[in-house]
């Protein structure tokens, strides 16, 4: 079997990479090694499939990080297809997005079903094939791409567009298993780690009985020289929500973990203090109701004992917490590591492999919730396809 374009990977980034390829007029083929496509989009969709985000796009593109990232090369990206060409594309598809009080831009359906389905059924009158239960094994250059799958099938390409996703939620097929290949192949890649994910703490069985599953509203985060704003979910085994996610790379960054919470931001120490100025005794009690703080706020709080205001206005002001490390892997949001950028040109393609493209997870970058996600994958897949084309175009493959 031959086909001019192998995409393979049917998440967002493999999807809009093989929509854009496809527009161009070339023949495309989607793999993908699970019985259907945009099983990860879909578990995306139970949150209510967060799309994009409505900020400029200066403040969007300083959302993404990670090493090695080339100065501007996510502006750049981002402005290829940026968060008002997907909202387009969306309505292309007819599926109306809203701008939620976050920025945050959604689908009004709140599920990803609907829009999976309209965009499948795209593709298939664009004439993509689709190749399902294929699993990339091996890879091997020549004057055509030698692509071998787990089932014995071996298919050429003119160039080939990777997205198989990174290493988080197994069980949508995102499991890194390509790492292996690629390294075979000469291209450096950094170990996949979770990113998005709780932090571990060992929480007493008192502050768990007061506090497990209680949210901690309208704080500070602070790792490092970093700071986030936002809400913290206390869990059995350590914290959850978006400050701490924003947090993972400088946390992962650090020897010993750890994370600093201003439990009232909107107030200084003395603020604090002079509230609690006729209090003199059961000063964590009268804190609670005086400085309005959450009931897991204050179990976090008992931690120690308090024999005077100040103190205490010091803790709420600047409270240390040691993390043991990230949640696993597979139950990450997203992951980070990756293919280094130091191997891609500005089509995204390999430079060792020329007519190999990568989009999404797979390359080391990591962005927070928020829209920011959907928006990478929908960015670099494009680019990626963008590349492909051209690529066969000025003839460095077959003609298409």
């Amino acid at each position: 079997m031959h086909t001019t374009i192998a995409v393979i990977g049917g998440g967002p980034a493999g999807l809009r990479a093989t929509e854009v390829a496809a527009q161009a007029g070339v023949a495309v083929t989607l793999f993908d090694s699970q019985p259907s496509v945009g099983r990860k989009f879909l578990v995306a969709g139970k949150g209510g499939l967060n799309l994009t985000h409505g900020e400029p796009i200066d403040r969007f593109a300083t959302r993404y990080a990670g090493p090695e990232i080339p100065n501007g090369a996510w502006r750049d990206l981002i402005a290829d297809f940026d968060s008002q060409a997907l909202q387009h594309w969306a309505a292309g598809l007819e599926v109306e997005t809203f701008h939620a009080s976050s920025g945050r831009v959604y689908p009004k359906a709140l599920t990803a079903a609907p829009l999976l389905r309209r965009w499948i059924a795209r593709l298939r009158s664009l004439g993509v094939c689709f190749r399902m239960h294929h699993r990339c094994v091996t890879i091997e250059a020549g004057a055509t791409y030698r692509i071998g799958f787990a089932d014995g099938t071996k298919v050429t390409a003119d160039a080939i567009i990777l997205a198989l996703g990174g290493g988080s939620w197994k069980k949508t097929g995102s499991d890194g298993a390509w790492l292996p290949m690629l390294e075979s192949l000469g291209i450096a890649c950094h170990s996949l780690a979770p990113a998005n994910c709780g932090w571990e703490h060992p929480w007493t069985p008192e502050i768990l009985a007061q506090a497990e599953g209680k949210p901690i509203k309208n704080i500070h985060v602070r790792a490092g020289d970093t700071t986030a704003i936002g809400e913290l979910l206390l869990t059995r085994y350590g914290l959850e929500g978006g400050p701490i996610y924003q947090l993972g790379a400088a946390l992962r960054a650090m020897d010993n973990p750890a994370i600093v919470i201003d439990f009232k931001p909107a107030h200084t120490h003395e603020q604090l203090v002079a509230k609690m100025e006729s209090a003199c005794r059961n000063f964590l009690e009268e804190a609670h109701q005086r400085w309005k703080l959450s009931n897991a706020a204050v179990a976090i709080l008992s931690r120690k004992s308090w024999e005077d205001a100040d103190s205490l206005a010091r803790e709420a002001k600047n409270c240390v917490i040691a993390l043991s490390g990230p949640r696993p892997l597979d139950e990450a949001i997203s992951s980070a590591g990756g293919i280094r950028w130091s191997e891609l040109d500005g089509n995204l393609m390999v430079k060792k492999q020329p007519g190999i493209f990568v989009a999404g997870e797979m390359i080391d970058w990591e962005a927070p919730t928020g829209g920011y996600l959907m928006q990478g994958c929908f960015a670099t897949g494009t680019r990626a396809a963008k590349g492909a084309v051209d690529w066969i175009r000025k003839g460095a493959g077959s003609t298409a």
